[in-house]
């Protein structure tokens, strides 16, 4: 699981290597199941190299393996790909850096980082502990943020160098974070700031020549099985899985290569076949009298314009039950 030393051009691609990715660096956070193996092995073979990041825990965060890291990229080597792996934790700056670094060290440069790490703890918002609050912001926001700016810092020094990166940062946002869920208030908070954190990134680091990006999948996971249930099960006698992780990542793949030129700042919505871009908070109906309101006065204006304004999406789960 070694780079080669094969020549490269100006692009960023390996010279002589196919694919989309021929010749890219990636790392994918979280690429030891689910989602991130789906988007390593994609990236591999649109010709990438792959640095598999995971940690190995279980569904809620507990325990931690190499092997499900070591796993992925065993299997794209075995394919005849390029990846190593790497098992830090990536919600500290030790962990992030050594990411960022082991990418530098194994192939000699970095093009794009996919952050998709993470994991849930659900409850209903009077049964959530502060520490199940802080584990899911700290392994989804916490976690996107620190390999974004330890990745940033050196496309920003390549950038000062005179070697102008084709960068990529693909986020991980959710259905979750643009809509609300019941039940994930710690989630949906941290799936929201991702899209926040988008937003600034794409806008501070362009000048880098750094495009940012970020992504809310439906697809079968670990993450998903509970709360999806039989609705995601893989079909039957074959035929086209709905659900199955590797619907997401043709566009993430996309995204990730420098065919999107041009395409920053954005939020899209993947699931099965269909692809949307989401168009977020934009105004709506408004009203100014041109002096301060009186609050009842504020109350009855707000009711006028909620009767003009387009009612919002429901959130996931509303009207159910919960304990």
């Amino acid at each position: 699981m070694t780079a080669s030393s094969e020549g490269r051009d100006g692009t960023g691609n390996r010279k002589g290597a196919g694919g989309l990715c021929g010749g890219r660096v990636v790392i994918v956070t979280g690429a030891g199941r689910g989602l991130g193996r789906a988007h390593a092995l994609a990236f591999a073979a649109e010709g990438a190299r792959v640095v598999v990041n995971d940690l190995g825990v279980g569904p809620g965060g507990d325990g931690g393996s190499a092997g499900p890291a070591r796993q992925v990229a065993d299997e794209i080597v075995a394919t005849g790909g390029e990846a190593v792996a790497h098992g830090g934790d990536i919600a500290t700056a030790e962990g992030a850096e050594s990411l960022v670094r082991t990418a530098l060290e194994s192939f000699g440069r970095l093009d794009t980082l996919v952050n998709n790490a993470g994991f849930l703890r659900d409850r209903m918002l009077v049964n959530l502990s502060e520490a199940d609050w802080d584990a899911v912001i700290r392994v989804h926001l916490k976690g996107h943020f620190l390999p974004l700016r330890y990745a940033a810092e050196h496309w920003r020094a390549e950038t000062k160098a005179g070697r102008a990166p084709v960068a990529r940062v693909v986020n991980t946002s959710s259905g979750a974070g643009l809509l609300g869920s019941v039940g994930q208030g710690n989630y949906s908070a941290a799936k929201a700031g991702v899209v926040g954190l988008t937003l600034v990134a794409a806008a501070e680091l362009g000048r880098y020549g750094i495009q940012v990006n970020a992504i809310a999948p439906a697809a079968r996971t670990r993450m998903t099985e509970r709360t999806f249930a039989g609705a995601m099960a893989a079909p039957e006698g074959g035929g086209f899985d709905a659900m199955a992780p590797e619907n997401v990542s043709p566009l993430v793949v996309w995204l990730g290569s420098a065919a999107s030129d041009g395409v920053t700042g954005r939020v899209f919505e993947a699931e099965a076949g269909r692809l949307t871009v989401m168009e977020g908070w934009r105004p709506g109906p408004t009203t100014d009298r041109g002096a301060r309101w009186a609050p009842a006065d504020a109350g009855e204006a707000v009711r006028k314009l909620l009767a003009e304004a387009e009612p919002p999406r429901p959130v996931y789960g509303a009207g159910q039950g919960g304990g």
